[in-house]
């Protein structure tokens, strides 16, 4: 019998503290994470501006941690080459910043990084089926993709539902809103990789956001 990978959970730097961010890494594997999910907003794909490959660079002698990079950029191409420098650990880009994802998946694949693709909510999750045996991870964004704190899609959950149908073993990350409350919505789908930002960063104890949020994925799985 087929498995689905197992569950991991990715903080969202994006809500973390940018002052102190090899700090916020650290603390983030101390308490558990499976991955430093790193977002790279260029202000002209989606309207806002965030770190870039020269901040992943300084980080990357501060961790260990797996940098899994979610480039919302336009021509996420030109960037490939700078980010396997930097240390990245996974490159993903959105299917609809480039013209011809096989090529890129290639060469992301040849500057030695996982590839991911990710669709916003308003991309038919068809646009990502051609090249899902392809890639190590496909994101489906549960929000529309700039900025952290919007709430969860739980429309997207087909998309999940459709990929994992057809890709029993690929890592299928969600982005986006969530939090305890939709978690299982989201691994009960197919869902296995899990971005939470706000949810984590914002509670009492992230160490035991992190936990709890495995739990309940967890609790979905067979």
């Amino acid at each position: 019998m087929t498995r689905m990978p197992r569950i991991k959970i990715a903080p969202s730097l994006l809500s973390g503290d940018f002052a102190m961010l090899a700090h916020e890494c650290q603390r983030m594997i101390s308490y558990g994470a499976d991955y430093l999910h790193m977002d790279v907003m260029d202000g002209h794909f989606v309207p806002n501006l965030t770190l870039g490959a020269p901040i992943i660079k300084s980080l990357r002698p501060h961790t260990k941690g797996f940098l899994d990079c979610h480039l919302m950029v336009t021509n996420p191409e030109k960037w490939v080459e700078d980010f396997a420098k930097a240390g990245a650990d996974q490159f993903g880009f959105h299917v609809e910043a480039t013209s011809d994802p096989e090529t890129l998946i290639e060469k992301i694949r040849n500057h030695k990084m996982r590839a991911s693709i990710t669709l916003k909510p308003d991309t038919p999750v068809e646009a990502v089926l051609p090249f899902c045996d392809k890639v190590d991870q496909v994101l489906v964004m549960t929000v529309e993709p700039g900025f952290g704190g919007q709430k969860f899609m739980p429309n997207m959950m087909e998309k999940v539902r459709t990929i994992r149908a057809q890709h029993p073993n690929l890592d299928i990350q969600v982005d986006g809103g969530i939090d305890t409350t939709n978690i299982e919505v989201a691994s009960k789908a197919g869902a296995n990789v899990f971005v939470a930002g706000s949810s984590i960063f914002n509670s009492i104890s992230p160490e035991a956001t992190i936990a709890e949020l495995r739990r309940l994925a967890e609790s979905q799985t067979n």
